[in-house]
């Protein structure tokens, strides 16, 4: 039998792992030069931090 999960999150994410599904931390997609809200596509500039349109934030 596996051991005890420490979270729920854990749990959740041992699952979706399993069922094919990817478990990282959300991070900005790239289009051309540009930084893509993944959230909305919203283009930001190289240095943006958060989406200025939707107020999305990366999963730091």
């Amino acid at each position: 039998m596996s051991s005890a999960q420490s979270s729920d999150d854990e749990l959740f994410d041992e699952f979706l792992s399993a069922n094919g599904h990817a478990t990282e931390p959300a991070g900005w997609d790239e289009s051309y030069n540009k930084k893509q809200c993944p959230d909305c596509g919203a283009l930001h500039d190289a240095a943006a931090t958060t989406c200025s349109v939707c107020g999305w934030l990366p999963d730091q």
